[in-house]
């Protein structure tokens, strides 16, 4: 059995265990000259370091303060090619269409990553995915979505499989965007062939769909769903983006576990995911990249919903390659307060993966967690432009 003490802690910061909604989420237990004991990779005690058990081998920290370690719920860490010219050509006042009247937009993304084989589609994720475990994501969720044709997409969640090997990845098969011909023949594909492949190679956990105006529609998403669950994968979706069409409504009914965006929701949708234990995912990184309306962050925990935050990494909407950046950025655009960012980005956020083992420092869980440069938490919110992150622990392991 291993077993460690950490010492030195200046604050010991957590979320209880499980999804907080509304006020909940406000609701930290912080620790003062705190200690930690970890026992084969589980958290065991918490507490003041004066009453800290004795362990076979002890660590100070150094006076700083400890925080669970950050979960990302939504990236799509794995793609090939960019989307460099785009951005200058949006910037210059071009339109999204004409974009992609140029050959560019996600379009371009999904040619080069089918271009790509397995290693060079690992290859290209590896430094992101170290980007984001940096930044204090010791776990991270990543979709496929980009191959369109179903040996690529096969060949994204292969990638992942790879990187598995030295990331705590959890993968999630993304039906992402329909074929400009033989919509209703994709559909039944992805029902009939993809995602039955998908769960005997044990390729992805949960099946996304990207339900939108110019994507899927919500009863193509509910065949979709339908199918996932035959095979054992859960179901999320991407939601609310540009337009309300009923897949927030659709989640909460099926008991997804997650819908994701929500920059369009109204009221309507902002009632249903209080009512429900769907996670409502904001990704603000999409809201600065784009210069869209910031999701109602602030009206969901009002509301009563479990709120969860992730970077959406991407090439074309958010190339935010920091988790603790979009724990930031929930606080400057969603209207997030320091603490409920802080258990959007843990807890909450590893509730919308189906993961109740991690996102808080409390006896039982895993012993995920971050040591900061500072004596003091909320600099982990503050902090623009650098990382307040010096340490970041897997299972009671420094990386």
């Amino acid at each position: 059995m291993s077993e460690t003490l950490f010492t030195g802690i200046s604050q010991l910061v957590t979320p209880r265990p499980g999804p907080q909604r509304g006020a909940a989420m406000r609701e930290l237990n912080m620790t003062e000259d705190a200690a930690l004991l970890v026992k084969d990779g589980v958290t065991h005690w918490v507490g003041p370091a004066a009453q800290a058990p004795t362990a076979a081998e002890t660590v100070d920290l150094g006076g700083r303060a400890v925080v669970p370690g950050l979960v990302d719920p939504h990236t799509h860490a794995v793609w090939a090619g960019d989307r460099l010219a785009d951005w200058e050509a949006k910037l210059s006042g071009a339109t999204y269409e004409e974009i992609l009247a140029r050959g560019g937009g996600i379009r371009s993304t999904m040619r080069a990553t089918a271009a790509a084989g397995v290693e060079e589609l690992v290859a290209l994720a590896r430094p992101r995915l170290a980007a984001l475990r940096a930044s204090g994501a010791t776990t991270t969720e990543v979709k496929s979505g980009y191959g369109l044709d179903f040996d690529a997409e096969l060949r994204m969640l292969r990638a992942v499989r790879e990187l598995q090997a030295e990331f705590e990845l959890r993968p999630t098969l993304l039906i992402h965007v329909p074929p400009t011909e033989g919509r209703t023949a994709y559909v039944q594909g992805v029902c009939a062939d993809l995602i039955p492949q998908v769960a005997r190679e044990g390729l992805a956990e949960a099946v996304d769909v990207f339900t939108e105006k110019e994507a899927f529609s919500v009863e193509e998403t509910r065949q979709i769903f339908a199918a996932a669950r035959t095979h054992g994968l859960r179901v999320k979706l991407h939601a609310d983006q540009f337009h309300a069409i009923g897949g927030t409504e659709l989640a909460c009914e099926v008991g997804a576990l997650s819908v994701d965006h929500l920059e369009a929701s109204t009221e309507a949708q902002i009632r249903a995911l209080a009512a429900s234990d769907t996670v409502a995912t904001i990704l603000p990184g999409v809201t600065l990249h784009l210069g869209l309306p910031a999701a109602p962050g602030r009206k969901l925990i009002d509301a009563g919903a479990i709120v969860a935050v992730g970077t959406d990494l991407n090439p074309g909407s958010s190339p935010v390659f920091s988790t603790q950046l979009a724990l930031a950025l929930a606080i400057r655009l969603c209207k997030l307060t320091p603490a409920e960012a802080l258990t959007a980005c843990t807890v909450n956020a590893a509730h919308a993966l189906g993961l109740p083992d991690r996102g808080s420092l409390s006896a039982g869980q895993r012993a995920d967690f971050l040591v900061l440069h500072s004596p003091d938490w909320r600099d982990l919110p503050y902090t623009l432009g650098a990382s307040p992150v010096q340490d970041v622990f897997l299972a009671g392991v420094k990386l």
